[in-house]
């Protein structure tokens, strides 16, 4: 999304997430105007397609327990047999309808964990620029990759944004982040090289979870996030289930076959 490289070989994504803080190198998340109606329009350009790997470039000290909640977020982006719904999987499955809506050739996308590469002692420092995010990214795979920069909350990042924090996972600022997450990664699928599917700016666009801003669940509205399901252990809020008995809490996706916020619950 915000640094790409494309040729006939090779294809690399950055994103970039902190812990608490959200920053694409050159790109925001950026929230709908309230009461405006969104409507993503298809403007012509390639989605994400074929077999693509995440990795996940730790930048900072997080716990293994930590990282954790991130890879088996991967992970359970598509089905399983011990995956309860609403699932994650249920959820990304919304980004297909995109990809069938096009005038082109249908393609497909699978993606696939990769690498996690740690870098505990803050090799470039404790403030970073959208380039020193570019050279973090490119210790990940080169090709036909999505990496993915994993921010600590003590790292300042050029152009973050606030993220808004929950914690089914009792961790606030990783379940933040997931939530984050999630979004871009949805914006990456739909609208990978800035003229796939969005609505607004080229340089500042409402994509796939942006568009839907504050919405979780059904009967949602400003300051209420909507009718989320409960934990009756922890009491957390959530709305999908992922690996290995993880529950999240994740954003609509705007449903292009119904011009719609389209929720798991």
């Amino acid at each position: 999304m915000a640094f790409t490289s494309v040729s006939t070989l090779l294809l690399q994504l950055l994103l970039v997430v902190s812990l608490f803080h959200v920053s694409l190198a050159g790109r925001k998340l950026t929230e709908l105007v309230e009461n405006q109606s969104p409507l993503l329009k298809y403007h012509k350009g390639p989605l994400l397609s074929g077999n693509i790997a995440i990795n996940l470039i730790w930048y900072g000290e997080f716990k293994p327990s930590q990282r954790a909640i991130i890879s088996d977020f991967v992970q359970s982006l598509y089905p399983s047999k011990t995956q309860s719904q609403p699932s994650v999987s249920t959820w990304w499955k919304t980004t297909d309808k995109y990809y069938h809506l096009t005038s082109k050739k249908p393609t497909s996308l699978h993606l696939t964990m990769g690498r996690q590469i740690l870098d505990e002692n803050y090799s470039l420092g404790k403030t970073l620029s959208n380039q020193q995010l570019v050279l973090l990214a490119a210790k990940g795979d080169q090709s036909n990759a999505i990496n993915v920069v994993l921010t600590a909350s003590d790292v300042l990042v050029d152009g973050f944004c606030s993220s808004r924090c929950v914690a089914p996972n009792n961790d606030v600022g990783l379940d933040g982040m997931i939530i984050n997450f999630a979004s871009l990664l949805a914006g990456t699928a739909t609208n990978p090289f800035g003229n796939g599917y969005y609505q607004g700016p080229a340089d500042a666009p409402l994509e796939a979870a942006s568009a839907c801003p504050g919405i979780y669940g059904k009967n949602a509205y400003p300051g209420y996030a909507g009718d989320l399901l409960v934990d009756s252990s922890s009491g957390a809020s959530y709305n999908a289930n992922g690996a290995n008995g993880r529950k999240y809490l994740l954003p609509a996706l705007f449903d292009p076959s119904t011009s719609s916020c389209s929720t798991l619950v």
